[in-house]
């Protein structure tokens, strides 16, 4: 577990306003350093390349830990994720590197970028993590599974004590407790706070072997300080294109929103949008993608923390006229500066 916990480790993600652009990404980079939170996170789908932008952010706001949430790991080897790893280890010996992976989707996976989704996940990650945490170890690894294989692998970046961290995307109870049973965190997402509790007791239940206390619980926390009819329509969005991820759809479902993802699947089955769209709830927007003053925000955060997070990565919801000012003020209420 991070020594740094609750709100004193507050995080903050580029996954929600990457179309910004780079200098998006390093102005929040440089304002979070001001506000003094901890790390800087973030995703990767057809935007910009995880690592490049981690490593320009290291330069620009080098007190940030850099966190990736997270790679589908279909699209890397787990050699070249601990390649890419130690070389920002290296870069910042005295800052955390979290590598976060995940199974991710077919549609990001398959359709955007050629590469097959996979069969039997939950093994496939197993897989993919232990051969990950070799390959940082430094160590001569030879290794030979049902989907990896590699002969005398050595880790060619030089490194002190301290090594990159392995952070698993899960949501279901089987990959949580994987996470709970091989990683150094585990990194929530698209979930109510009112659905952590739920979420680490699944964690917990895989933690049985080890003596280190578990891996770390990082949660996304999707908040925006806009005005709701900004956002609403790009919140039902954003939700009904989760919602249609089998893994999502049933975390949602065990969140409380099952009627909501019913009618959704319904509707887009049938080729409606517009309905689709219209099924999902102001209360699923209100618990998951939460819009409204400062102080909601900060007790959106507060929220998570209490329900078991320990460290909240915020993910600002760039919703309104001017983006970059709606993700700065979030961020300010976030860390309790407005």
């Amino acid at each position: 577990m991070t020594d740094v916990t609750g709100l004193d480790a507050l995080g903050v993600t580029f996954a929600s306003f990457m179309n910004l652009g780079l200098g998006a990404a390093s102005s929040a980079a440089s304002l979070a350093e001001a506000l003094e939170y901890r790390s800087f996170w973030t995703a990767e789908t057809v935007g910009p390349e995880a690592f490049s932008v981690l490593a320009a952010i290291g330069a620009t706001a080098p007190s940030l830990d850099l966190g990736t949430g997270v790679l589908a790991l279909q699209l890397r080897t787990p050699a070249l994720v601990a390649m890419a790893g130690a070389t920002l280890q290296a870069l910042h010996p005295d800052r955390d590197i979290l590598l976060g992976v995940g199974i991710s989707s077919p549609v990001v996976t398959q359709k955007w970028h050629g590469a097959p989704y996979g069969e039997r996940p939950l093994a496939r990650v197993r897989e993919y993590v232990t051969l990950l945490r070799e390959c940082l170890s430094g160590e001569s690894i030879s290794f030979k599974g049902d989907f990896y294989e590699v002969s005398r692998f050595r880790l060619g970046v030089k490194l002190g004590e301290r090594r990159p961290k392995i952070v698993m995307g899960a949501l279901n109870p089987k990959m949580l407790a994987l996470a709970g049973e091989l990683a150094d965190g585990v990194l929530l997402n698209y979930l109510p706070a009112s659905h952590v509790r739920w979420s680490t007791e699944q964690v917990r239940a895989g933690t049985a072997e080890r003596t280190d206390g578990g891996p770390t619980i990082y949660a996304y926390v999707h908040a925006g300080v806009c005005e709701r009819a900004d956002g609403i329509d790009l919140a039902r969005r954003d939700l009904f294109s989760y919602a249609v991820v089998g893994a999502y759809a049933r975390n949602f479902e065990r969140a409380g929103f099952g009627d909501e993802v019913a009618a959704v699947r319904g509707h887009h089955a049938e080729g409606d949008r517009e309905a689709a769209l219209g099924a999902v709830s102001d209360r699923m927007v209100d618990a998951i993608d939460v819009m409204g003053d400062a102080d909601r925000v900060r007790d959106t955060v507060r929220a998570y923390v209490d329900a078991g997070v320990d460290v909240p990565v915020l993910m600002p919801l760039p919703w309104g006229p001017d983006r970059m000012a709606v993700i700065e003020a979030t961020m300010r209420a976030a860390a309790g500066r407005t």
